[in-house]
């Protein structure tokens, strides 16, 4: 039943078409339910506690077949390889491994370059690392190795703890090359174990969720910043210069302003190099785009670039002739293992903690986006495990930390890569370069590894385009992304993190300081209820206030819940409240007064034999007592008195509450007698949003208006119980499953009639 008074039932039929109206009809229909609070629904539902399941008891059993769970779960490759069928991917994991490893040559020679570390040591960061994950990972296309953005932030903790600076030979001022070198690569090996060991030790207690609070927008607006870090890091190679080492804030614009400074010191043959491979990567970039849908696989412009360059650095003579950097020496063979230097974990302790979130960020968020695209699932606590042992025993045999590259991930996927069989076979064509064909590249020019770095970052720097779509689309977020991108820039890559987690979760608190308070009205004809502020067809139950918060409420804005409440019910709670207890203490100073003016002294001696009986209404209080002669008198002489000595006073009589109400004082009453808390956005409640609703109760009651509670979810209802909300005033009685219940059962119990059992809504 609906619950508007006004004449007549509204047509909303009548805005619809003819067609639409006879659809309509023949859907309508009728719900028919008990009116329930929430004493009576548990009644109806046999509502019991919800079994508590402890998953710590699980970790301690032991028997055959958790044992092999474990393990299947730890060790993925156990549970997909034995179902591998040759036949229908082989070839596609064939030719995704091939031009994955393509792609991985070039980019692991620049990518160590930009890391700060000799070339090779990007090829070893292209084998260990892959090959680990294969056998740990549960992602089937994302492609594990060197990365820009994790190159750079491992670049920047270089530059910080072993700068060119300290490698200077005292004599004639020049760079001891080998000593720097050695020095960095025991820093990033060390680097990359602790990153390993953080990301193990997170995954392994199911901290995967910590990647939740990197919003995409936050993650998108970092890669962008970084990229603005490697593109002004790899001007050096491209120009020919030789800038001093900085980290640190501001360190960005120091490098900027001297790349700006030392333009005239520009190597005219290292520049042409750059442009001119530049080029080629563009060109080949836009033919294979052109001729995707007719190419089995992407055209290998990188490596073609590379092998060009070589050749015709080693023909001409580019170091010699007109002073072009060159890679230099790449010893062939692989690197025996060697332990990180637990003297150096202190010192990286918090970069390692950043890169570690910064690259399980990235990996997963690719690693969901493919596995929702081919259906299959991604399980981000062991994406952890497995990007951390990457990094771990990467980190032993002399490997950088690394992520997953988003350009080889594409690739990986679009040629065909059905599993990381793929991974496998990349890794496997990286070592045969690393034991027999890495030497070949020793006379590659940097700026041509500049160039292939520079070319790739078209992926984040297209990423600028967010500001407009955000804009549009959402301005917080917007927020989020420009203070993610500009403290990146101005703070480095450590501390530009950290100020972007601070700020985004500042921002979510502060978002529920500021929720949408609303007061709700019934949609005609329906068991609807909108806020009346945006529906102008809604309309306020008379004598009800509905009152809605678009968010739970908690210790933060416990106080801002209740101060909005008595706003928007158009009374001054706090006012009412403060004039009703002046009134009756004034009254009771009144009382004492007469009492005290019109007591015989013969009375007072014999109070103990007297029993009185006072009733309270607005013009008379009757006295009754035992002694007739003295009782008669007494009534006489303190009519409109408190007698405290001889009597007590019965609140629960009629006469004793008509005295103290708010008519009766003369104050101006509510224009509604109910108020109804719908608390269906609450999530969960803590102590002092119980006390919050326990004073609602209590003040409202006291301006003589009654408080329902309506939809609340059944965790919230546990956490009252626990919380002792419940006791002899406020009962489950008070509790209703639906805003609508508690409507029908505030009017129809204001009525002082029977409560019809039976509630229908015609919908």
């Amino acid at each position: 039943m609906g619950l508007s008074e006004a004449p007549g039932q509204r047509d909303t039929q009548a805005l619809l078409s003819t067609t639409e109206a006879m659809e309509l009809r023949r859907r309508d229909y009728h719900v028919e339910r008990p009116l329930l609070n929430q004493e009576q629904l548990e009644e109806l539902g046999s509502r019991r506690p919800a079994p508590v399941t402890l998953k710590w008891r699980t970790w301690f059993r032991c028997s055959r077949t958790r044992a092999q769970a474990l393990l299947l779960q730890y060790l993925p490759v156990l549970a997909w390889l034995p179902q591998y069928s040759v036949r229908d991917w082989l070839l596609g994991d064939l030719l995704s491994g091939l031009s994955v490893a393509i792609m991985q040559l070039p980019q692991g020679l620049a990518y160590a370059l930009l890391a700060g570390l000799p070339p090779v040591f990007g090829l070893y960061s292209s084998f260990y690392p892959v090959f680990v994950y294969f056998l740990f990972g549960t992602s089937r296309h994302i492609s594990v190795g060197t990365f820009a953005v994790m190159s750079v932030m491992v670049g920047s903790v270089m530059e910080s703890l072993a700068p060119d600076n300290a490698f200077m030979l005292d004599l004639n001022s020049t760079l001891d090359v080998a000593a720097r070198d050695a020095t960095r690569v025991q820093l990033a090996s060390t680097l990359s174990v602790l990153v390993g060991l953080f990301q193990v030790g997170l995954g392994m207690v199911h901290f995967g969720f910590v990647v939740t609070y990197l919003s995409e927008p936050l993650v998108r607006a970092y890669t962008t910043a970084a990229s603005v870090h490697v593109f002004v890091s790899q001007l050096k190679y491209v120009f020919g210069l030789h800038l001093s080492s900085r980290s640190g804030p501001l360190s960005l614009i120091y490098t900027a302003l001297e790349v700006c400074w030392k333009l005239p010191q520009t190597v005219v043959g290292t520049v042409v190099t750059a442009i001119v491979a530049g080029v080629v990567l563009v060109l080949v970039k836009l033919l294979n785009e052109k001729l995707r849908r007719h190419l089995p696989m992407p055209l290998p412009g990188e490596l073609l670039t590379l092998i060009g360059a070589t050749g015709i650095s080693y023909g001409v003579g580019l170091k010699q002739a007109f002073g072009v950097d060159i890679v230099g020496k790449i010893p062939a063979g692989l690197v025996p293992p060697q332990a990180p230097s637990p003297q150096l974990f202190a010192k990286l302790l918090g970069n390692a903690f950043a890169i570690a979130v910064v690259g399980f960020a990235i990996a997963i968020s690719l690693g969901k986006i493919f596995a929702l695209r081919h259906g299959y699932r991604v399980y981000s606590n062991q994406e952890l495990v497995a990007l951390g042992l990457s990094n771990l025993i990467g980190g032993i045999f002399r490997c950088f930390p690394v992520s997953c590259s988003m350009s080889r991930s594409l690739v990986q996927e679009s040629t065909g890569g059905n599993t990381q069989v793929a991974g496998a076979i990349s890794s496997l064509f990286i070592l045969i370069i690393i034991v027999k064909l890495g030497e070949l590249f020793q006379d590659l020019p940097k700026a041509v590894l500049a160039a292939v770095v520079i070319v790739n970052l078209k992926g984040m720097v297209m990423q600028f385009t967010d500001v407009f779509s955000l804009w549009k689309a959402n301005r917080v977020d917007l927020l989020i992304w420009v203070v993610t991108f500009v403290a990146t820039i101005l703070l480095n890559l450590d501390l530009g993190l950290a100020v972007a987690i601070v700020f985004s979760l500042m921002l979510v608190v502060i978002r529920t300081q500021m929720p949408h308070y609303s007061v709700l009205g019934q949609v005609p004809d329906t068991d609807i209820y909108r806020d009346v502020a945006e529906y102008s067809g809604a309309r306020e139950v008379p004598g009800v206030k509905v009152f809605r918060s678009s968010v739970t409420v908690y210790f933060a804005n416990a106080e801002l819940y209740s101060d909005s409440l008595k706003q928007r019910c158009g009374v001054d709670v706090d006012y009412l409240l403060s004039q009703k207890k002046k009134l009756l203490r004034k009254q009771d100073l009144k009382l004492k007064r007469l009492q005290k003016e019109n007591k015989p002294p013969k009375q007072a001696a014999t109070s103990k034999d007297t029993s009185i009986s006072i009733n309270v209404n607005t013009s008379v209080v009757d006295i009754e007592s035992n002694n007739d002669v003295e009782g008669s008198k007494a009534k006489e002489a303190s009519a409109g008195t408190e007698l405290e000595d001889t009597g007590a006073w019965a609140p629960e009589d009629a006469k004793a509450s008509d005295m103290s109400s708010l008519k009766a004082l003369g104050l101006p009453q509510p224009d509604f007698h109910t108020l109804i808390l719908d608390l269906s956005s609450f999530s969960f409640v803590d102590t002092v949003c119980l006390k919050s609703l326990k004073n609602i109760f209590r003040d409202f009651r006291e301006i003589e208006v009654e408080v329902y509670i309506a939809a609340c979810q059944a965790p919230v209802i546990t956490q009252l119980e626990d919380g002792h909300f419940f006791d002899a005033s406020i009962t489950k009685q008070h509790l209703f499953a639906s805003v609508h219940d508690a409507v029908l059962f505030a009017l129809q119990h204001r009525r002082s009639g029977p409560v019809d059992p039976v509630l229908v809504t015609k919908l």
